[in-house]
Formats: structure tokens, sequence, C-alpha cells
């Protein structure tokens, strides 16, 4: 009997690339050159496109292209608005802020966001860790470190919008849509990586840190077999191709065994 196969997991760089990092520094480094509407446009386009082929491929719609088109269309509406600097420094605040709030509200939902950003299905062996769960009756503690973890996730995302919103009051003095401008915001992308990226990063480690330190005192399983192993990785890969095989019309024919009737 053949089933569905699984839909493909997204790669997670490729998605800050297309989503985030591509829109920012268009905005960023081409607004002089092709104009404050063109680059908007083309810096709108990465997180569109990006959003439209992630959705073909996997059926599912993408939570960080919605945010990053979002956000790519807040700094180029305040570039053409002329808006004041602090407004700049609010909008992002925003992004990270509203992240936050639906990682910490998803935990009331059937599929919480912590699943997604820490339980990654292609790093830790969901089945092996699920069953001994269910060996041990520990699936309500799990949960309840679920929320917790939630929590801690949340908070790196607060976290963020707390210091990009502080960085952005301190570099960003100019008008939007001015050379000025433009060179402060290149100069917040460069502190962004020291002043942002790393206290959030160590933040959201510590809660991946303390979800697999859970999980191992409440199966008894070890790291190694908390993770996936490079052997199970090929044959979930393998497995993967026999399914979509099996739903193709290219099957290998069983020869079917006769008996002589006499």
């Amino acid at each position: 009997m053949s089933t569905a196969p699984a839909p493909k997991r997204e790669n997670l760089l490729l998605n800050l690339v297309f989503n985030i990092a591509a829109p920012m520094l268009i905005l960023s480094k081409l607004s002089t050159r092709l104009g404050s509407m063109p680059a908007l446009l083309l810096a709108l386009a990465f997180p569109l496109g990006y959003g439209a082929y992630d959705f073909w491929q996997r059926r599912s719609v993408n939570f960080i292209s919605g945010l990053g088109f979002v956000s790519t269309l807040a700094t180029g509406g305040l570039g053409l608005l002329r808006l004041e600097p602090f407004w700049f420094a609010v909008k992002e605040a925003c992004v990270p802020a509203l992240i936050g709030v639906a990682v910490f509200a998803s935990q009331w939902s059937k599929r919480p966001l912590v699943r997604q950003f820490l339980l990654n299905e292609q790093v830790i062996n969901l089945p092996r860790v699920n069953a001994a769960l269910d060996e041990h009756g520990m699936q309500p503690a799990f949960e309840a470190l679920l929320r917790a973890s939630s929590v801690l996730l949340a908070g790196s995302f607060f976290l963020s919008a707390f210091l990009n919103f502080s960085l952005a009051r301190y570099l960003i003095t100019a008008a939007p849509d001015t050379p000025a401008f433009n060179a402060q915001y290149g100069r917040m992308l460069g502190w962004s990586w020291p002043v942002i990226v790393v206290p959030s990063m160590a933040v959201m480690m510590f809660a991946l840190w303390r979800l697999v330190k859970g999980v191992e005192r409440m199966t008894g399983l070890t790291l190694d077999e908390i993770l996936h192993s490079p052997e199970e990785k090929k044959k979930a890969a393998g497995a993967n191709d026999l399914q979509t095989n099996e739903d193709g019309t290219a099957a290998p024919a069983v020869p079917v065994e006769r008996k002589d009737r006499s």
C-alpha cells in the first residue's frame, strides 16, 4: 500500500537569504543606483518569489516569507514616505517581536512553532524519541518542557526586538531615502551580528540544550540515540526515493507464481 510522500523540508539558509538578507542588502546598497521604487520592487520580488516557490514545493505557506515581505515593504515604504528615523527603529523591532508573539501563542495550537525551530526532524530522531517517551509515560512532562522551551525561544526574539530598536535608534539619525541613511543602514547591518545575532542565538542555543537534556532525562536515550546518525539519514533518503517510485508508474513488476492445473 503506497502512501503520499512527506512534504519536503525547507532549506533554512536559503530561507533567510531570500527573505531577509537579500531584500535588506538591495534596499541599503541599490536604492541610490536604481531609485527608491525600483529597488523596493526588486527587494519585494525575493520573499514573494521564494514564498511562491516554497508553497509549490511543500504546499504550505512560508511564515518567514510573509514576514520578510512585510518587513521589506515597511522598510521601503518608510523611505518613500520619508518618515522620522524613530519609525524605522520601531519597524526594526516589530519583525522579531511578531515572531516572538507567534512562537509564544502557537504553543496552544496544533502546530507549535517551537517544534519547527528546535525539533528538526532532519537532525532529531523523532520516532525513536516519541516511542521512548510513550514507553516511560513521559509525554505530559515532555509537553510541559516544550511549553517552557517556547517561552525561552520567544524570549530570544523579544531580546532581538529590543536590541534592534536600540541599535537603530543609536545609529540611524538621517532621514530615509538619503545617501546618509543608506550608509547608516549599511553600518547597522554590519553591527547587527555582534550586537543582535550573537546574544539572540545564545538564548536560542540554551533553549535547545535545555530541551535535549530534558529529553535525555525523560527517555534514558543518549545524545547519539536522539540525533540521526549519517546511516539513518541515508536510509531515510532511500525510503523517500522508494516511496516516490511506488507512487509513480515505473514501479518494477513483481512476478506472480502460478500453479499448474491438472
